[in-house]
């Protein structure tokens, strides 16, 4: 055995100490960010592979030029040597170190670092000793350092669980950054084929493409460390020439698998690069059917054009998980979006999941999983379609992302047959149900259900599907029901007294309702110009407004208030809808805007994250129940009669004249 490499490392505890010894001694004595101390970290270690590889021994330090770097003196000679590997690492790795990229450290942080690895093989050590390690060191950091780094563990691994791939497919992640959905499956390829060759896959079978060049060297250095051979992370931008990507990573004809969480909410705004897009140009709707225009868009979200461009990586047949925000799924303004999906490819399934998934690494965006096969002819339309809804993420939605443990009726933590701990989650279970829907059997339960094809509207969001829901419109398909935009004209045209910016009004926000008494109990003097942007229609007499926007809506404490003298020609905001002109009773019509019918619709209905809201022409389409007459006018006469209780008792309080000494 080489004398150098005199440590042969068989847990990966002794690495992952060394790891963070040298990390800690960087961070506390170079001044780096947690970032930049982590870049120079994941440097030396493709140095020092580098310097295996090529069998040089120049990655190493001697006890004389230690000595000197630890009594304050300059040695130029481990500097020189080490950026002249450094020099021939990068001439190596072209795709991922620029040929101006420099060594940051201070010759003593440079020669701690090297001191503590040079009697250590990477390359000879086990694989699981390395793995382990750097995946336990890169927890510890990289969420410090650069939180865009992760996608929670448990959202990747269930996504590779419901893709099931297997060892002759090719997988890809066009936004890979550190490597967290390639490193899923290849565990799972490893946990589920024994006779796995490692490095074989790792070579020939999983690849990576990222546009920022520190996040591809860890993706790159975490499969370096499972395998001593070739690897395919490349940095390179995933919206550029479709053949160009496909020549670089040599798979001209696609991939079996693409694992992806794109970058959400960045815009893509080069008119060359949008042009190339189908979803980079406007789409227009006739005929209950969208179409391309020749109109290219001024910008479009980044994951909206990765749609496209992970549907165009898939070989014919191939499948894909994908992580997106909810609007993505339920805007009406994203229904082109929706229809490009429908058209090229096979949904299998959609899963939800909740708001505080991704709170813990940085951002509160809700979001759900699609998964999808790749099928440009959709010549079979009359297929079933999975709908999961994961509730119990395993951790906490805090910033920490505490870890959540089963407990038994005593709260003693409940262990699995290896004695580790049971997490609190139920993304398994959503893969059972996957796993039973696969094989033909019928799925109805709280969290996980199918629908046919053809049942498949504009939407894809869990919510507007589910079994309730369902129910509900089923039991109105036997009553008599008509639209509410065919029962009174819904006004959406600002107030003319609004022009005046000197006039003053009387301004209702939703707050100023009583949500259980369906009255407005409060207005707000303003000028016009003191206004919020807000504030739009005039209310007239007898109208009646209702909540389209905020958390709210759809729930117990939805705003719906009937609009009495004291507030004639108030102006209200936007987040309500006036209602005028009624076909049938408005006291009826009021009544039913507080039952759960009409909630259900309207929570249903909702789109949004940050402030939920219902779109007018949703509004438009909720469903009214119309019972007999009789019914709607005993209704009326007790709704009517309770506006008029509350009226009479505010003029027997008005009437009082009292002086009090």
């Amino acid at each position: 055995m080489n004398s150098l490499f005199d440590i042969q490392l068989s847990k990966e505890d002794n690495l992952l100490k060394r790891f963070e010894e040298i990390h800690d001694y960087i961070y506390a004595n170079d001044g780096l960010s947690p970032q930049q101390t982590l870049e120079e970290f994941v440097k030396i270690l493709f140095i020092k592979i580098f310097d295996e590889n090529e069998n040089s021994n120049k990655f190493t330090i001697s006890a004389e030029e230690w000595n000197l770097l630890k009594s304050g003196k300059i040695n130029q000679s481990l500097t020189e040597r080490i950026s002249n590997l450094f020099e021939l690492t990068k001439q190596a790795y072209t795709d991922i170190f620029d040929s101006d990229d420099r060594i940051k450290l201070t010759p003593i942080a440079l020669g701690f670092t090297v001191n503590k690895l040079q009697s250590i093989s990477l390359l000879n050590s086990s694989q699981d000793a390395k793995g382990l390690a750097f995946q336990k060191f890169l927890s510890h950091h990289e969420k410090d350092g650069r939180g865009q780094f992760f996608t929670p563990e448990p959202v990747i691994d269930f996504c590779v669980e419901m893709m099931q791939p297997k060892p002759d497919e090719t997988i890809i992640d066009p936004a890979c950054g550190s490597g967290g959905f390639l490193m899923s499956a290849l565990k799972h390829l490893q946990k589920n084929n024994f006779e796995l060759n490692t490095s074989k896959s790792v070579s020939n079978y999983l690849f990576g493409l990222d546009i920022n060049k520190s996040i591809a060297r860890i993706a790159k250095m975490k499969l370096l460390l499972e395998s001593n051979g070739k690897t395919n992370v490349i940095c390179t931008n995933s919206l550029e020439d479709l053949d160009s990507i496909k020549l670089s990573v040599s798979q001209k004809e696609g991939f079996d698998i693409v694992l992806t969480n794109p970058p959400f909410g960045a815009k893509i705004t080069n008119t060359s690069t949008l042009s190339k897009f189908d979803l980079g140009h406007k789409w227009s709707n006739y005929d209950k059917e969208y179409h391309k225009t020749k109109v290219v868009y001024p910008n479009q979200n980044a994951e909206i054009l990765f749609i496209e461009r992970c549907i165009q990586l898939l070989k014919e047949g191939g499948r894909m998980a994908i992580v997106l925000p909810n609007g993505n799924f339920e805007n009406p303004s994203l229904e082109y979006l929706r229809y490009y999906i429908k058209l090229k490819t096979k949904i299998l399934a959609i899963v939800n999941l909740p708001q505080e998934t991704f709170i813990p690494f940085g951002t509160g965006v809700k979001t759900s999983l699609l998964f999808l096969e790749k099928d440009t002819p959709n010549v079979n339309k009359q297929y079933p379609i999975f709908f999961g809804r994961v509730t119990k993420l395993g951790y906490q939605g805090n910033k920490n992302g505490t870890p959540l443990y089963q407990k038994d009726k005593y709260g003693q933590t409940i262990k699995d047959s290896a004695g580790q701990p049971l997490l609190e989650e139920d993304f398994s279970a959503i893969v059972e149900e996957y796993k039973k829907f696969q094989n033909g059997n019928v799925i109805e339960s709280d969290n996980a259900f199918s629908i046919n094809y053809n049942e498949l509207n504009g939407r894809f969001d869990f919510d507007f599907y589910s079994p309730e829901n369902r129910k509900m419109f089923s039991n109105l398909d036997n009553v008599k029901t008509i639209r509410l935009g065919d029962i009174c004209d819904i006004v959406k045209i600002k107030s003319k007294k609004l022009k005046d910016l000197n006039s003053t009004v009387e301004y209702v926000e939703l707050s100023d309702i009583n949500t259980h008494s369906y009255e407005i109990i409060n207005s707000n003097t303003y000028q016009v110009h003191e206004l919020p942007s807000r504030a739009s229609y005039e209310l007239q007499e007898g109208d009646i407004i209702t909540a389209i926007a905020g958390n709210s809506i759809g729930t117990r404490k939805h705003a719906t208030a009937l609009v009495t003298k004291d507030f004639e020609g108030n102006i209200c905001t936007n987040g309500f809808r006036v209602l005028r002109n009624f076909k049938i009773d408005s006291y009826y019509l009021l009544y039913f805007l507080k039952s759960e019918v009409f909630l259900k619709q309207m929570f249903m209905y909702r789109t949004g994250a940050a402030i939920p809201n219902v779109s007018d022409n949703d509004l438009s389409n909720i469903i009214i129940q119309l019972p007999n007459d009789s019914f709607i006018d005993e209704i009326s006469k007790k709704m009517k009669k309770a506006f008029d209780l509350r009226q009479e008792s505010r003029n027997q309080i008005e009437s009082i004249h009292l002086e009090l000494v």
